[in-house]
């Protein structure tokens, strides 16, 4: 039986494994997807040496960028993003060929392109600076937005929350959500931002599903924006990800 799998850490609830087993049932695939928690990336080895019936696995928070040195390959997408949440997994006699990839891109271009109006949305703010922002980040720019990216701690080319004033928000307005801020059950929290300045011009899409509707979803609604979760996005993903685990690149 093929094996396919998610590390991260801690993994709590997971969409994937649902998916994927619910997915291998109906379509009479001889396999099973497992969740691998693991406290640390060093740990990947000792799972490839026990699963060698292992064919892919999908990699989440935190070691969407820890994972890049311990891979034979990476597609130019996931090298230009710098973080690989998909891996395809050869095994040629004794040696192990794992090689990353990117379904973040996919899935949230996929996702958002149908609520973009060129002539309105050309400018965008990316919450986060994690391994998935940067993925965003590289679709918004795909898709001709011009970005910014948000953080707590600011470096380079980033700005903080306390910058974004209401003029920033008219300005960029397309917001994308890569922080667990409103994520269950801290269903109370939301990034700082000055919502009274969004309107229905306003896109936030944050990539949290649970709840399906976040804190920062509910404050941009109540001033008309335009507002989406990150479930579409991660059905874009599965399907993305079983595409690579199965292609030919």
């Amino acid at each position: 039986m093929d094996k396919y799998g998610l590390i991260g850490y801690p993994l709590g609830h997971s969409f994937s494994i649902g998916y994927f087993n619910e997915k291998f049932q109906n379509e009479g695939i001889n396999a099973k997807y497992i969740n691998f928690e693991i406290p640390s990336i060093e740990d990947l080895t000792e799972i490839l040496a026990l699963n060698p019936e292992l064919k892919g696995l999908n990699v989440t928070i935190p070691y969407k960028e820890q994972i890049i040195p311990y891979l034979d390959e990476i597609s130019p997408e996931a090298k230009a993003i710098g973080a690989v949440n998909v891996i395809r997994i050869t095994r040629k006699g004794h040696k192990t060929i794992l090689k990353g990839f990117n379904s973040d891109v996919i899935g949230f271009t996929q996702s958002i392109e149908p609520l973009l109006m060129p002539h309105w949305h050309k400018k965008a703010l990316v919450l986060g600076t994690g391994g998935a922002a940067k993925a965003i980040n590289y679709g918004l720019k795909s898709l001709g937005l011009d970005t910014k990216l948000v953080s707590r701690k600011p470096m380079l080319e980033e700005i903080s929350y306390e910058k974004i004033t209401p003029e920033i928000i008219k300005d960029y307005n397309v917001i994308v959500n890569c922080t667990p801020l409103g994520m269950y059950p801290n269903v109370e929290t939301c990034p700082k931002l000055p919502y009274e300045a969004m309107n229905t011009k306003t896109i936030l899409y944050d990539l949290i599903y649970n709840p399906d509707q976040t804190l920062f979803m509910k404050k941009g609604a109540a001033q008309g924006a335009t507002v989406k979760n990150g479930l579409e996005m991660l059905l874009l993903q599965a399907f993305a990800s079983w595409e690579f685990w199965h292609g030919k690149e």
